[in-house]
């Protein structure tokens, strides 16, 4: 179904699995071929006989088809095992390759003339590796190998158009490299590589969600005429309709003052391509949130060489940072937060004119080392053709090996970036899923802004002037990560002259620099739906399905005229506050738009939530959505507003679940007695 979209964007999402029909090659069966070569790689000479390859055979995980029921344990309030979390050992030994194929292929490869001595099993058993000749691996795999040169960059890679397993050991390897997913960079660059460019709203890093920003002409709060309601209010809660701030959201979601701060509660905070400033932190504590002392800065855990803050006028300060943190600090202080800064300056700064699409991989390296090198899909450790390098072979590029597991995830993540579904090879994303499933198991809350452009992606995106697919450009672009064992989190607002008492609505709003920005919600073309969505999917389309045709899981995207995924997995799953905040951005004073000012938000209430479990000798909640869609009465319920996009109105927002506002916002009093009342 997927495939008619990925065409061309990534050598993994262009190869055919050994799902097709077999082709026989002597005592082998085809177990992947290549239809169709990545634009711009131009296949060269055979290689030589006696060129040495480093080959991969990353083995089948055991028991993933396993992992919804195993995260529900632990997750869905019914359950007996709900709270009783997982050890990463745990994990570990319920996903790792059986004895059995690790046997059976080392056997094959010693009757194959590859002697166990020179075979290297990995430390988390996901993969064999060795040194072979050309030769030895062709008649191995019964395959050809030649070179594959990129007409824009000058990189060299090797790989074969298809390959070929024995029957015998078939079932027991996911796949093998060089393959037709292609080796790391042969090529000697002087220079860094080519990027293309990619024009963008004022928005930061790899792939963003946002925010976008509006200049506040007076560098402050922007008064306008009050209501009467407003004026009954207390000054601070006067002006919450044009410019929201901590006080405000505080009042309108009853979120009480943080006291305590438990060791080891810090909040997680992914960040790549955008630095903060101090400066403009300190800035928006003076002006908006004064019980923040002066100077609080995040702990930094650098991941793959990044760095984080800069001058406050670096061309880096793009405003992603520093909101996350304005919001986070907010809330939680005295609680801190951990700064996961991915990737180093070299990749940082071609971040936003890159020719890497992917995203989230050297992250979820650097939490799991398992994660680094284990194959699932077709799809082991870091995929060149996407994601960063290391060591970076780029002139100033971090030296040292890729970061695996060096870091414990910590009890909350936030993270405001985000990209098109149909931007990412399918078996890419769905890796990356097993790796949240992972934690989900080992009870971590994590938190994803939903995207800010309604049912589209950003403009330009997927070869589309509005971001969206089909040669009509009138199909939605879902975004990811909509993976099931996360929490998407979509906006919301007021509009000026309203106050804390009003119901809000959905956000949308038409900026200079985004036309149609609005909350990010759909339904994926990836994932299905879960089942802990089930009733609130089911209620919405017995009584509000959209007017407009959809297609089916098992059809091609936009089968029959459809625009949607009818069975997809539905997002966003809950919302808050995503407009008009007041913030300090290169020293600059903006108000700022965005789903990525509303996941941090929800990041820093799971965490009081935490804290409050900790008081009282209970664990943290890890994977909130089951709880959730059980107990959708610790919302306000959004019923006005739509995400339009893709030459349509959107989906609207209606009583119950909508794929605009998820369940709705978080009323916390009635939030923080649920996770209480839970084991």
């Amino acid at each position: 179904m997927k495939g008619t979209v990925h065409v061309c964007l990534a050598i993994a999402s262009i190869v055919q699995f050994g799902n097709t029909t077999p082709i026989t090659f002597g005592s082998h069966t085809l177990h992947e071929k290549r239809d169709l070569r990545p634009s711009k790689w131009v296949k060269r000479d055979r290689i030589h006989r006696d060129h040495p390859l480093p080959v991969r055979i990353g083995l089948v995980q055991n028991n993933l088809e396993n992992g919804y029921q195993y995260v529900m344990s632990v997750s869905d309030p019914q359950s007996p095992d709900y709270g009783k979390y997982w050890t990463p050992d745990q994990v570990h030994k319920a996903f790792s390759p059986s004895q059995e194929s690790v046997d059976e292929v080392k056997a094959w490869l010693n009757r194959s003339g590859i002697a166990t001595s020179r075979v290297v099993h990995s430390e988390n058993k996901g993969w064999l590796a060795f040194d072979a000749y050309s030769h030895e691996a062709e008649r191995l795999f019964n395959t050809k190998y030649t070179e594959y040169h990129h007409s824009e960059t000058g990189d060299v890679r090797i790989g074969s158009d298809e390959y070929h397993l024995p029957s015998e050991v078939k079932r027991h390897i996911d796949y093998v490299t060089p393959g037709v997913k292609m080796s790391s960079p042969l090529a000697k660059r002087a220079v860094p590589r080519a990027r293309k460019s990619k024009s963008r709203a004022r928005t930061p890093a790899r792939k963003p969600i946002g925010p976008i920003g509006v200049p506040i002409s007076d560098g402050g709060i922007l008064s306008v005429p009050l209501s009467a309601n407003a004026t009954q209010l207390p000054p601070a809660l006067q002006n919450c309709g044009t410019t929201m701030t901590p006080t405000c959201f505080k009042a309108l979601y009853k979120i009480p003052n943080a006291k305590g701060a438990t060791p080891g509660n810090s909040v997680g905070l992914y960040e790549g391509g955008d630095y903060y400033s101090q400066a403009d932190l300190n800035d928006f504590f003076a002006t908006y949130a004064p019980w923040v002392p002066q100077g609080t800065a995040p702990k930094l855990a650098s991941v793959d060489g990044g760095v984080a803050e800069a001058p406050q006028t670096s061309p880096l300060i793009l405003g992603e940072s520093d909101v996350d943190m304005d919001i986070i600090f907010s809330v939680v202080y005295p609680q801190t937060i951990t700064l996961f800064q991915t990737d180093d300056p070299v990749y940082s700064a071609f971040s936003l004119n890159s020719t890497l699409d992917g995203f989230l991989n050297t992250f979820l390296d650097a939490l799991d080392g398992s994660y680094c090198t284990y194959s699932a899909y077709g799809e082991t450790g870091n995929d060149p053709t996407n994601d960063p390098i290391y060591p970076d072979p780029n002139a100033g590029g971090y030296k040292g090996k890729l970061q695996c597991g060096v870091y414990k995830p910590t009890n909350v993540i936030s993270i405001s970036y985000g990209e098109a579904e149909a931007d990412l090879p399918d078996n890419y994303i769905k890796r990356q899923c097993n790796e949240w499933m992972k934690l989900a198991l080992q009870g971590h809350s994590v938190f994803i802004s939903s995207g800010d452009y309604g049912v589209a992606s950003y403009p330009g995106d997927s070869d589309s002037p509005i971001g969206c697919l089909g040669e009509g450009e009138n199909i939605y672009n879902p975004s990811t990560p909509i993976c099931p064992y996360i929490t998407s989190v979509g906006a919301t607002r007021l509009y000026p002259g309203q106050t804390v008492l009003d119901p809000e609505s959905v956000m949308q709003v038409d900026l200079p620099s985004a036309p149609l920005f609005s909350t990010g919600g759909g339904f994926s073309n990836v994932f299905t739906r879960p089942g802990y969505q089930n009733r609130a999917l089911d209620y919405y389309f017995d009584t509000a399905t959209p007017s407009f045709p959809s297609y089916g899981d098992g059809d091609n995207i936009g089968a029959d005229g459809g625009i949607y995924n009818r069975d997809g997995r539905g997002y966003p799953d809950v919302s808050a506050n995503g407009a008009s905040l007041g913030i300090t951005v290169g020293g600059g004073h903006y108000h700022e738009y965005g789903t990525s000012l509303a996941a941090p938000l929800w990041a820093a209430i799971i965490t009081l939530v935490n804290e409050a479990r900790f008081t009282v000798g209970k664990g943290p909640v890890g994977f909130v959505n089951p709880v959730l869609y059980t107990f959708p009465q610790v919302f306000t319920d959004i019923k006005n507003g739509s995400n339009p996009g893709c030459h349509s109105e959107g989906f609207k927002a209606v009583p119950g679940w909508d794929p605009v506002s998820g369940l709705g916002t978080p009323v916390y009093p009635k939030l923080e007695a649920l996770f209480l009342s839970l084991p």
